[in-house]
């Protein structure tokens, strides 16, 4: 009964939702952040080395909101997902470069590296997941 009860639970509809906003809310706090301090965002994609910094800025937040929308509203969540994975790949390999480090930096960004490398796979399994659910649906 209470397995039942669990499985229930974990498969609601608003279960399902809060994990998929918990596992975007870095992006659209993220997203937010920068389109309602642009000067800032711009700084930030400089102090990465990427150029032009002002469209490259622009484009993070339309990313970082457009995808996470995309997955919080079923709506081509696959896609979505892929997007966040693949831009999340590409960011935690320009910020986080612990090759290249040592000390305590080596060690901060190791973890952060790794922890990001997590979020991919998530991202991946929630596009997995759609597709699969898209195919059978379609079956």
């Amino acid at each position: 009964m209470t397995r039942s009860l669990g499985m229930h639970m974990l498969g609601s509809m608003t279960v399902r939702w809060l994990a998929l906003l918990a596992l975007c809310s870095a992006y659209l706090q993220g997203g937010l952040t920068k389109a309602m301090d642009f000067t800032s965002a711009v700084a930030e994609m400089q102090h990465f080395g990427l150029a032009p910094a002002a469209p490259m800025a622009g484009a993070t937040i339309a990313i970082e909101i457009g995808a996470s929308l995309l997955i919080l509203s079923g709506s081509y969540r696959w896609a979505g997902a892929l997007v966040l994975a693949g831009f999340t790949l590409g960011a935690t390999v320009i910020a986080n470069r612990f090759w290249e480090m040592a000390g305590i930096e080596r060690f901060m960004a190791t973890n952060a590296f790794f922890e990001h490398i997590g979020l991919v796979g998530a991202f991946m399994l929630v596009a997995w997941h759609d597709l699969r659910h898209d195919k059978k649906a379609a079956a």
